[in-house]
């Protein structure tokens, strides 16, 4: 496994426990009290800063970890080579394109949620949900294409 494809699974992974921290606390929170403004401005701050940090911090130590696991491996201390060509950033454009697509279709969803009479709150809750939905759909075609080898 590419240290790219270690990196993705790590933001995959990341971000799909995010998703399922975000929706079981906005149900709970919506089955209880309704959209509580300072609740899910707390909700909303929580999944963003736990999302950046994860995934800086994930990524970090899943790149030590495998130049460890390379340096036992070959018996060197040089760090195993992060190569980028043409094909990643191929794979890497397609993904986004996949991401763009799900979270151009979640703020279409997020306006007419609005527009059918739904609280403001209601469509900045959903622009959440597929951007961290985006970002999954947008991982999972990256790994999917680095398995096909396209």
């Amino acid at each position: 496994m590419s240290s790219r494809e270690k990196h993705i699974v790590v933001t995959l992974a990341c971000f799909s426990l995010l998703l399922g921290y975000y929706l079981v606390n906005w149900i709970r929170m919506y089955q209880t009290v309704g959209l509580d403004q300072t609740t899910i401005f707390r909700l909303w701050a929580t999944v963003i800063i736990v999302g950046i940090v994860v995934v800086i911090v994930g990524t970090i130590l899943t790149y030590i970890g495998s130049n460890v696991v390379h340096a036992i491996k070959t018996g060197r201390e040089e760090a195993e080579p992060m190569v980028e060509d043409e094909r990643d950033k191929l794979i890497e454009l397609k993904g986004e394109y996949a991401a763009y697509i799900v979270f151009s279709l979640g703020v279409f969803i997020a306006m007419l949620s609005f527009v059918f009479g739904q609280p403001a709150l209601m469509m900045f809750s959903l622009i959440v949900l597929f951007s961290l939905l985006a970002q999954i759909v947008g991982n999972i075609s990256e790994l999917v294409r680095y398995r096909k080898g396209v």
